[in-house]
């Protein structure tokens, strides 16, 4: 056996790569499926669409989107399986899917924008107020844009329907709750574990056979790619690419220590990274999620779209922020 052949095969590596954040996704999913089920047999959706029935009101969603944008401001997992149960339940149609995926993308932002706040903060300095307020301000835009295409490209939703019942066949009894959430969870678990795992798996042997590191290179690796990106924050821009913020940051912190690039350099070469990221995040961190909750071509297409919009959102503010700083 050869040499790499052996180190690729330590147990180490494969659990510390592999085994243990699978086990971490497949728990997740888990929990956030079996939440969607008790929430949806006990009817609490009713009373969490009820706090965001004006915004969902105004974009003609249902009342179980609006539970869902509720959800996603505590777990975009929970909110995503709650939604995939709807839709294969007939609730809601392929295209409130779709734009009801999309508004969900600020509550989840914002379920992680203190840990990303305080971890600029320390890297980037005042920059960081810049970085951070740049990506929130992408998010309302989408947001608003969402509602307002929604109000025109949706049926209107008859009057009260946003707080109304989420399901008419209540069930009698604990007994019956228990049954509901079970044969549920059982029947969507099967997917989580067939389509999930392999996945990961997939996506894990391809980062260690250096795909990704190669497709990095190829969009990264040569100066003067992107125009407005200073020389000596590429290496900010390829890290952005190649890892996670921590190490794109605390490379931007050093520099801007140094003197040798400035605020304004820094944040444009953070941003281009994290739009042109979007596709390897994409791969990362949400397919295999998606696709362990929805079938597979719709978790393909959701992922598009939701990539996308972001993209084009962060693009118009990075754009604004080159011209006006």
């Amino acid at each position: 056996m050869h040499t790499e052949l052996f180190s690729f095969m330590d147990m180490d590596v494969l659990w510390n790569g592999l085994f243990r954040p699978l086990i971490r996704l497949i728990l997740s999913i888990s929990i956030g499926l079996a939440i969607g089920n008790i929430i949806e047999a006990l009817h609490w959706g009713r009373f969490l669409a009820r706090i965001s029935s004006p915004l969902v009101r105004m974009a003609h969603l249902q009342d179980v989107s609006g539970a869902a944008f509720t959800m996603a401001f505590f777990s975009s997992i929970t909110a995503n399986t709650y939604l995939a149960e709807q839709y294969e339940q007939g609730k809601i149609a392929r295209r409130e899917l779709y734009f009801s995926n999309l508004l969900n993308s600020t509550p989840v932002l914002f379920l992680h924008l203190p840990s990303l706040f305080f971890l600029a903060i320390p890297f980037l300095g005042n920059a960081a107020f810049c970085y951070v307020g740049i990506i929130v301000s992408a998010a309302l835009l989408r947001t608003f844009g969402i509602v307002v295409i929604g109000r025109f490209a949706l049926p209107p939703t008859p009057e009260g329907c946003v707080t109304c019942e989420l399901d008419d066949n209540a069930p009698k009894d604990f007994r019956e709750v228990v049954q509901r959430v079970t044969s549920r969870f059982l029947r969507r678990i099967k997917r989580v574990l067939l389509v999930t795992i392999p996945v990961y798996t997939l996506v894990f042997l391809l980062n260690r056979s250096g795909a990704f590191e190669a497709l990095n290179n190829i969009v990264g690796g040569s100066n003067g790619i992107l125009p407005f990106i200073n020389p000596e924050a590429a290496g900010v821009l390829i890290l952005s690419l190649a890892a996670e913020i921590t190490a794109s940051m605390a490379a931007a912190g050093a520099l801007l220590t140094e003197g040798t690039i400035q605020s304004k350099e820094v944040v444009l070469a953070l941003l281009a990274g994290n739009i042109l990221s979007s596709p390897m995040r994409a791969i990362r961190h949400q397919l295999a999620t998606y696709m362990g909750i929805f079938p597979p071509r719709l978790a393909i297409w959701l992922i598009v779209c939701n990539q996308s919009v972001r993209a084009a959102s962060l693009l118009f503010f990075t754009g604004l922020y080159y011209v006006m700083s």
